[in-house]
């Protein structure tokens, strides 16, 4: 299997556990069945924290990548290329239990915040969860690179709250990755995904600004 891909900083440890504290903290107060003063002053301490941190950060969609790579009053562009989930809410956490360069397997528990349909989740989210998981596989394996097309099949409702298993199997040409997944309760199949993305090289990509430091030319390769 090639050396796998990175491509970005890797987030603080603190946002790692910020993440999951939100994650949780979200789950909560969707369970709510009244307004609750202790979320009330919660919402007030977000809000005044939030300030505060803003002072000390760069919140801009412009990244310090290609052309911006040097530049201080650009954001730091977190690595995307493998568990996004572990450090961003927005995105659902899963793990592995094999990567090989063909194929890969791994478990995933969807909790509420992924809500859709009354105690299923959201097709949407599932699409996310895919198009993520397949592109984690390609970085480990070692050939990467955009999605093309993102294909879902959906079979049976995804019930929320649950042991779920996923496999993907993939076959690399010149050009492209082609990578069939599926997810699945026990023996019942829930949905399924077909990704094509281009076959990339890390030289290719473009230099990204590091955390305190210039950017070091180009993406960079996994030891």
């Amino acid at each position: 299997m090639s050396a796998a891909w990175s491509f970005g900083e890797e987030p603080l440890d603190q946002t790692r556990a910020f993440a999951a504290a939100v994650r949780a903290l979200t789950e909560t107060a969707l369970s709510l069945e009244g307004p609750s003063p202790l979320l009330e002053r919660l919402i007030a301490d977000i809000r005044g924290t939030d300030a505060e941190l803003r002072a000390a950060a760069r919140v801009t969609p412009a990244v310090r990548v290609g052309a911006r790579a040097d530049d201080p009053g650009a954001r730091l562009y977190l690595d995307h290329a493998t568990d996004i989930g572990a450090f961003n809410p927005a995105f659902p956490e899963y793990g592995f239990r094999e990567i090989g360069h063909d194929r890969a397997s791994g478990s995933i528990r969807f909790p509420i915040v992924y809500e859709g349909p009354p105690g299923f989740v959201h097709g949407g989210f599932l699409a996310v969860f895919f198009d993520a998981v397949i592109a984690h596989h390609n970085c480990r394996a070692g050939v990467a690179g955009r999605t093309k097309s993102l294909e879902i099949r959906y079979t049976r409702p995804t019930p929320l709250g649950a042991d779920l298993d996923y496999e993907i199997r993939r076959t690399v040409t010149e050009r492209e990755v082609v990578s069939a997944a599926a997810l699945y309760r026990g023996s019942d199949l829930l949905c399924t995904a077909e990704a094509r993305n281009a076959a990339g090289s890390p030289e290719a990509l473009p230099p990204v600004g590091r955390r305190g430091r210039r950017a070091p030319g180009h993406a960079r390769r996994r030891r």
